[in-house]
């Protein structure tokens, strides 16, 4: 995800689907980038760098490069299971098991 390029579409007042129109990309496309589920190519971050006045580095920046720039030894967690070892886990919430009959 790129928090600032969120955050500077907030400051700038400029919705999503805007964005899109004044770039000629699908909007769909434009909010995968957004809440990165897609990477857009050098070109397309130039282009929505421009429409926002801002810079591109900063702009495309992820949360985990911001933790290992600001702070080196505190590393995101990307492993499924977020539970530090030796913690129980029966607090957390359980998929439902559809065709069980309860206890």
């Amino acid at each position: 995800m790129y928090p600032n390029l969120k955050l500077q579409l907030w400051m700038s007042g400029i919705r999503q689907n805007r964005l899109a129109k004044m770039l000629e990309i699908d909007e769909t496309t434009l909010s995968k980038i957004v809440n990165g589920f897609r990477q857009p190519t050098p070109e397309v971050r130039g282009r929505i760098a421009s429409a926002l006045k801002t810079d591109e580095k900063w702009l495309f920046q992820t949360i985990a490069e911001k933790l290992d720039r600001d702070d080196p030894s505190q590393k995101l967690d990307e492993s499924p299971d977020r539970t530090p070892r030796g913690q129980k886990t029966e607090n957390r919430l359980q998929p439902a098991r559809h065709g069980a009959n309860p206890a």
